[in-house]
């Protein structure tokens, strides 16, 4: 053992150059783990720097309704695509690339909910299956289920679009359709169905797949069906949602919506609800419902960045509700008449105290500017309805743009006399002073050839019927009234014989 010239024991000479290196390689670490921290934080700033480019690039991009002639101007948002639609018209307030085909994401849950509740009860139980549980990728948005593990129909809804859980949708897709596939078909169907024109869905969840892609106007038709649901228009509302244990579900856990309207984060008045997605391809998507004043607006937008998605919507409902109003049809039309009027109107009426044959259905509204009033519409009438209850439909635009319908009903019980507007006293046709006026270039002749049609041919099959029946009766009696003359005849030719004999 040597000592230095202090009188200390040496170190031996491997321990120091352990110890050297030991020192050497912690500097190093030190060096690289902060170059690559640097190296990371690069990256993150290009990127965002890369994504608030292309917001501010989708900000200049064209929005068709500021296009519009008198249309109010809307805002310029960094989505790629977005579209407001008033519910119950289908009148869009607002588009912008509203047809670009683009990834939905988790939006797509809606359409699979509206499904699953029009094909299931909800106390039905839907098992997870091992394929359901495990295809969907590690750390995509999923509520914990297990395989084998069930719970029902309604838990199920409540699981997808609270907690968009994408194993939740992929059970209750297979417990529906028999498959995904066979559920994906069924979606397509759906789409088609309700009029949607640039969608393909291939999964129940959303996550990417280059063969699943809608456009802003097909999931705010979507969008239109779902919120007619009132128990799927509850849920998508809901904070949250607690899960208890139950017997084929053990765990007990709370989830929390991620629509940050709905949650108030971003407080929007009048929110019914919605449904949020993302992933690195669709980036952020948002559908979401509010109503005021009667008039329920949709709101959808697709790739946009966070939080964006959020004040994008607020700032469109906005718009909408700040804007526009509804105005009921009934209560303002003044241009219709009846073709052949005079024959239902007379002093002598041929049907004595009859009702009104005719009229708007007094729920028909349309969506229109603030600016705007009822007599700058346009409107034509079409007789090709398929409800048996209407004779006719009117779709009024204005500027070109449709702004929503109204139908003609046959109402036989109603007080009016051939009156379409029952607020309205008389009719451009009952006051001298009225037919003094120019008349207007907008009126709709009404024809209503159709109901005498049903009414003729039903008076001719009761006149055929009662000639029928005349005819077999007096045929009865001509038979009956030979047969009385022969029998007579029969009884005067023995009593001729009888009294041959008797002179004999």
């Amino acid at each position: 053992m040597s000592f230095n010239h202090t009188g200390l024991k040496k170190e031996p000479f491997r321990f120091h150059k352990l110890k050297k290196n030991l020192c050497l390689f912690t500097l190093s670490a030190i060096i690289l783990s902060s170059a690559f921290a640097t190296d990371i934080a690069y990256v993150q700033a290009v990127s965002l720097d890369a994504l608030t480019e292309a917001v501010e690039n989708r900000k200049t991009l064209p929005i068709q309704s500021n296009e519009i002639e008198n249309w109010p101007t809307g805002p310029q948002i960094g989505a790629e695509s977005a579209i407001v639609m008033e519910a119950n018209t289908g009148a869009i307030l607002y588009s912008k690339n509203i047809h670009e085909q683009l990834y939905p994401a988790s939006t797509t849950k809606i359409l699979t909910c509206l499904i699953a509740a029009e094909n299931s009860s909800l106390d039905e139980m839907v098992t997870f299956s091992h394929n359901a549980v495990f295809s969907i990728p590690r750390g995509s948005s999923n509520m914990g289920m297990d395989e084998g593990q069930s719970i029902s129909m309604e838990e199920c809804l409540y699981g997808i679009l609270i907690g968009s859980a994408n194993e939740v949708a992929n059970a209750a897709a297979e417990h529906v359709g028999g498959s995904i596939e066979g559920f994906a078909e069924m979606m397509n169907e759906k789409a088609k169905e309700l009029g949607c024109t640039d969608s393909h869905f291939a999964n129940a969840n959303g996550l990417h797949d280059d063969n699943h892609y809608t456009s802003a106007y097909d999931l705010a038709t979507i969008a239109r069906a779902f919120y007619k649901n009132e128990l799927l228009a509850k849920i998508s509302g809901m904070p949250s949602y607690h899960f208890e244990p139950t017997a084929t579900q053990p765990d007990d856990f709370i989830l929390r919506t991620h629509h940050k309207i709905v949650n108030n984060e971003y407080p929007c008045e009048g929110i019914i609800g919605g449904k949020t997605g993302y992933t690195d391809n669709a980036r952020q998507t948002l559908v979401s419902c509010a109503e005021r004043n009667g008039m329920k607006l949709i709101c959808v937008i697709m790739k946009e960045e966070s939080p964006h998605q959020f004040t994008d919507t607020v700032d469109l409902f906005q718009y909408g509700f700040n804007n526009f109003e509804i105005v009921n049809v009934s209560e303002n039309e003044k241009n219709y008449n009846i073709d052949n009027a005079d024959f239902f109107q007379t002093d002598n009426d041929i049907f004595g105290s009859s009702k009104p044959v005719l009229s708007l259905n007094k729920g028909s509204y349309l969506v229109l500017p603030k600016t705007a009033v009822f007599q700058d519409t346009q409107s034509s009438i079409s007789y090709n309805v398929d409800d048996d209850s209407q004779i006719a439909k009117i779709d009024y635009t204005y500027n070109g743009v449709y702004v929503g319908s109204a139908t003609v009903d046959i109402a036989l019980n109603t007080e009016s006399s051939y009156d379409f507007d029952t607020s309205i006293e008389g009719t451009a046709y009952d006051a001298p002073e009225a037919q003094n006026e120019e008349p207007q270039e907008n009126i709709i002749f009404v024809n209503v050839k159709r109901v005498l049609s049903f009414i003729l041919i039903v008076a001719g099959i009761l006149i055929f019927l009662f000639v029928v029946k005349s005819v077999i009766q007096n045929y009865s009696f001509a038979k009956r009234r030979r047969n009385r003359l022969r029998r007579k005849n029969r009884r005067k030719d023995r009593m001729r014989s009888q009294y041959k004999d008797f002179d004999l």
